[in-house]
């Protein structure tokens, strides 16, 4: 059972500007989410973050000179911004900030939250059961 991160994650809110922050495992389900934000929408975001990192991961070669490893996804739309970084193993961050956001602070806080607490927020690999075809 993974710990209520509510709390941690609604620190990354004290950021000027943020909104909302989601948990997400690798394959789309939520994990956690701050308290401003519903549960049926922080699930639709956590399976579209989930795909999110999957795209970006697979196209991070693309930018050539080295391994291409991916760090973090910055989105801009019009009124605001979405940040996403890997916050641990098989889990990932997504913060979603008005077009206001210091973007260096959310970014600090952001790598800050997940180096002392990325382990809390890691997802264990699912284990075959015998039962999968």
């Amino acid at each position: 059972m993974n710990p209520d991160l509510s709390w941690v994650l609604n620190d990354v809110l004290q950021v000027r500007g943020a909104r909302h922050a989601i948990l997400v495992s690798a394959d789309g389900l939520l994990l956690a989410q701050s308290s401003e934000i519903e549960r049926d929408d922080a699930e639709t975001n956590a399976a579209a973050m989930s795909s999110m990192q999957s795209l970006s991961r697979a196209v991070a070669p693309f930018v050539g000179g080295g391994k291409g490893i991916w760090k973090q996804t910055l989105l801009e739309y019009d009124g605001g911004w979405i940040f996403l970084i890997a916050a641990g193993r098989g889990a990932y961050l997504a913060v979603s900030a008005g077009s206001d956001v210091d973007m260096e602070a959310m970014s600090f806080r952001m790598q800050q939250l997940v180096g002392a607490v990325g382990k809390a927020m890691s997802t264990p690999l699912r284990e075959k059961t015998g039962t999968d075809v």
